[in-house]
């Protein structure tokens, strides 16, 4: 007698129907959603969505760099990228000035642990330099979302990110950086009080943590 593999909630793509129950969510909250096919799509949407010469912070993310969006912002010499600028800057001597680059771009893209069908997004970090740009001080603010991130609630959310996520994300810091990674902030979006200024792009296939 042979047995199947259980599916995971948090690695298998969403279906179509929780996908727009989401997008839903998220349009009543007030943020612009989008579903698109693919990373591809994404990528492309990208590019229309932020003009030539923005200043654009990209957030760390798998999702961004398999996508090849990382690249395209930070490499691509169509935008102002900000995250080379910072690591371009002293540490020891402009801390200051690198907190305020990296918070006020017009742009900052990245992705989110998790989206909840009850219309939140869930984004958690070890050092926070993307936090202050997605809370609102971004003019600007664009997520990609893989599929198999929507899940149905804020518990589901905050299992998914210390239970898969954070392994994960661990196993990446120790490659890169030498160091363990870290939930040391956790923050939770409900709502985007501003219109037009949260775009999310929500994907029906998986892709990133």
């Amino acid at each position: 007698m042979t047995t199947s593999t259980p599916a995971s909630p948090f690695t298998d793509p969403a279906p179509a129907q929780r996908l727009e129950r989401a997008a839903a969510a998220l349009s009543e909250h007030g943020f612009a959603v989008e579903i698109l096919a693919d990373a591809a799509a994404a990528r492309t949407r990208i590019g229309q969505l932020i003009p030539e010469g923005a200043s654009v912070f990209t957030g760390a993310s798998e999702t961004l760099r398999l996508s090849g969006i990382d690249d395209d912002i930070n490499a691509g010499g169509r935008y102002d990228a900000v995250k080379p600028r910072g690591l371009g800057m002293d540490r020891a001597t402009q801390m200051r000035e690198i907190w305020g680059l990296l918070s006020t771009p017009d742009v900052i893209v990245g992705s989110a642990a998790a989206v909840t069908e009850t219309g939140s997004l869930v984004i958690a970090s070890a050092s926070g330099s993307q936090l202050p740009g997605y809370a609102g001080a971004a003019a600007h603010a664009i997520w990609i979302v893989g599929a198999q991130k929507v899940v149905p609630d804020l518990p589901s959310a905050l299992r998914r990110v210390e239970e898969h996520c954070l392994p994960l994300e661990n196993d990446r810091a120790m490659k890169v950086y030498g160091q363990p990674s870290a939930i040391n902030r956790l923050l939770v979006l409900n709502a985007e009080p501003v219109p037009g200024r949260g775009t999310v792009l929500l994907l029906r296939e998986a892709i990133g943590f």
